[in-house]
């Protein structure tokens, strides 16, 4: 068995740090993108961010080791093929959570803690709450929320609800989405045993409310009389029919065949949701950069 930077890089699963960009909700939606210092510190909680997820995949590996050599697509992961042993993956996940966290508190001690919090409902995920039908889609959309406030302690903000409530249910459709993708290549349940209290017709009612309640949250806060008193205008919801055609198109691409199944990979390589997302992310800060104070962000 040959150790490679290759494998390494499969394990911790650098292409899911995409995923680890919500922390960068805040420096948006505060229009301090253009503030290296504020950019800097939400830098540094997306790096603490990317090295706790990555142990924490590298646990589940662990934790899945057997179940994956099952598996039609895990089983060509370093640990199951046996391109890392898992002694060498445990002293990697060690390393890099001491980073995530070195790298959090250097960021904020609040930083820290979240990414801490971030750590333990992962560890929570890998040995219980998977196996919980709904549970597991909604702890890992628990994450994402924690990547937002994160973010926002990194630059010294709160955090609006609106946003909160939008990423948790922003995660929610993706998540949901991936679990539709299972359920098709794995319907038995025989790699994850949840999969079989799922089915198709279960995930697309619950695909279908959870878009519509995405959509709805942003909308509200873009028209929310608090929302236009911190950012001084009432321009954000030019940016909805953008939402709106991300949110179609990921749920197109879950419908078709083989679609959905990794969601950051799909964002990655759907040129059409990468670009949706690009345009959303230029349209608010535009919006949000020319008219946005900052300091009604601030905590009270």
């Amino acid at each position: 068995m040959s150790l490679s930077i290759r494998a390494v890089i499969r394990l911790v699963r650098v292409e899911q740090w995409v995923k680890n960009a919500f922390v960068f909700a805040g420096v948006l939606f505060t229009g301090r993108f253009t503030d290296a210092g504020s950019l800097l510190r939400a830098a540094g909680a997306f790096a603490a961010f990317c090295a706790v997820a990555s142990a924490g995949y590298i646990d589940n590996d662990v934790a899945d080791l057997e179940a994956d050599r099952l598996h039609p697509l895990k089983r060509y992961r370093p640990l199951p093929a046996d391109e890392i042993g898992v002694l060498g993956a445990r002293l990697l996940q060690a390393v890099l959570l001491l980073a995530g966290f070195g790298i959090g508190f250097s960021v904020d001690p609040r930083v820290a803690l979240l990414v801490a919090a971030y750590a333990g409902l992962t560890l929570a995920y890998s040995r219980w709450l998977k196996h919980i039908v709904v549970l597991d889609v909604m702890v890992i959309a628990a994450g994402f929320v924690l990547r937002v406030v994160a973010g926002c302690a990194a630059i010294g903000i709160a955090p609006s609800r609106w946003i909160l409530l939008c990423s948790f249910m922003l995660a929610l459709f993706l998540g949901f989405g991936k679990r539709r993708h299972e359920v098709l290549l794995l319907g038995d349940g025989g790699h994850r045993p949840v999969l079989t209290s799922y089915s198709v017709g279960l995930l697309d009612q619950l695909l279908a409310a959870v878009s519509s309640l995405t959509l709805m949250c942003y909308i509200m806060f873009t028209m929310w009389p608090e929302t236009i008193a911190r950012h001084g205008t009432t321009d954000l919801v030019f940016t909805v029919p953008v939402v709106m055609y991300g949110l179609f198109r990921y749920d197109f691409l879950v419908h078709r065949e083989a679609g959905g199944g990794n969601p950051s990979g799909t964002l990655l390589t759907d040129r059409h949701l990468l670009g949706t997302v690009l345009l959303f992310a230029v349209a608010a800060g535009l919006i949000l950069g020319t008219q946005h104070t900052g300091e009604a962000w601030m905590p009270r």
